[in-house]
């Protein structure tokens, strides 16, 4: 009778669960407000909502849950479109002006305009007509330019810069010697004039005879590059004739020591 009476009894209790568990929450977060007992609860302070993010509506939307899956297959993700920043900015690439030191073969003209060199001066190869033969240097100090002549009528042009007033002169010389980075010791004379230059400086990007050098006979002039590229095309030297850096080191691998120089 007992073995009956207990499944009976527990088989009971299952069939009356369901009754008195009350509705089945689905929201972990909230709580029935109500028991099964009629006990009554008040409900706690409403959580304060999550911010929500507008989202552009999606047309194949199925509301999620099984049709979803069916239609859009596992992850339920759609492709999102691919779309395009209108007026872009293509990429800046970086780039630097030619400097001190740069073997360089040419110029670009922006380059030369943002150093403040008026682009008459930048090297070019023009006609010639004068009586030199080639492989002279020609400097025309009334036109601010130096011609390495080439034969066949044409030269190489250089814009340069000349002995301010009472300091330019005329004469032929020869290249007697030739420097790369030439170190700087300034004559008595122009330390006189000018006592507050050094007595020596070390050839490099910061000295004024700039990346080379080449020594007119047993003068004290010289062809050379300049740190101050934008004096090119002015009178502002002691007599020596001041090239581009990137132009005297065109000019230097185009001569050699013995080279004839003449000065108008």
């Amino acid at each position: 009778m007992q073995r009956i009476a207990f499944p009976t009894l527990v088989t009971a209790l299952l069939a009356c669960g369901p009754a008195v568990a009350g509705p089945l929450n689905l929201n972990p977060q909230t709580r029935p407000s109500q028991t099964a007992i009629g006990q009554v609860f008040a409900a706690p302070p409403p959580a304060e909502p999550a911010p929500v993010r507008q989202v552009a509506a999606d047309p194949l939307s199925l509301g999620g849950g099984f049709l979803e899956m069916l239609f859009r297959g596992p992850g339920g993700a759609a492709p999102q479109p691919q779309y395009q920043q209108e007026d872009s900015v293509p990429p800046i690439i970086n780039a630097r002006r030619p400097q001190a030191g740069d073997e360089v073969d040419g110029i670009d003209p922006a380059s030369a305009q943002a150093a403040q060199i008026n682009p008459r001066f930048l090297r070019q190869e023009v006609n010639y007509d004068g009586r030199e033969s080639a492989g002279t240097v020609v400097i025309n100090t009334r036109e601010r330019m130096l011609y390495l002549v080439q034969g066949n009528g044409r030269a190489i042009r250089y814009g340069i810069g000349v002995g301010r007033p009472g300091f330019t002169w005329a004469g032929s010389h020869t290249i007697s010697n030739m420097r790369q980075w030439p170190d700087w010791r300034p004559p008595a004379e122009m330390i006189r004039r000018q006592p507050h230059l050094p007595r020596y400086m070390r050839g490099g990007p910061d000295n004024p005879l700039g990346a080379r050098a080449m020594y007119l006979g047993s003068t004290l002039y010289r062809i050379h590059g300049s740190n101050e590229p934008w004096t090119i095309g002015t009178q502002v030297s002691s007599g020596c004739i001041r090239m581009r850096n990137e132009d005297v080191i065109d000019l230097y691998g185009r001569v050699r020591v013995g080279t004839r120089v003449v000065v108008i």
